[in-house]
């Protein structure tokens, strides 16, 4: 089971307040029954609303569309055709190159090194 997000927590925490709160407020209730049951109900509440709450990451139209793509019988997917392989271009080709001092230059040559 993933474990739940950021936002699924505080949406379901201000469920479980909100709610227990207004239904206490609203029912009038003194009996200690009374409060265990709006308390359990306000859980409950919040488990539903924390467990429905957006889950980031592909959205509902990407899932939707990929479903329906998987349960047609449609042809397999066309796949891209790798372009010819080219050499590498040079180091500052087509770029002028200034004159370094100092630090600079002594770091332009360690450029190529390993490292340890």
């Amino acid at each position: 089971m993933p474990r739940p997000t950021a936002t699924q927590l505080v949406y379901g925490s201000a469920t479980v307040f909100l709610s227990t709160l207004a239904m206490l407020l609203l029912s009038q209730t003194q009996t200690g029954i009374g409060v265990a049951v709006i308390a359990l109900a306000g859980l409950g509440l919040g488990l539903l609303v924390a467990m429905t709450a957006p889950v980031p990451g592909v959205s509902r139209v990407v899932r939707r569309h990929v479903v329906r793509a998987e349960s047609t019988d449609a042809p397999a997917p066309l796949t891209a055709v790798p372009a010819p392989a080219r050499p590498a271009p040079a180091p500052y080709e087509g770029v002028a190159r200034r004159r370094l001092t100092g630090r600079a230059a002594a770091a332009e040559a360690r450029v190529g090194e390993h490292s340890r």
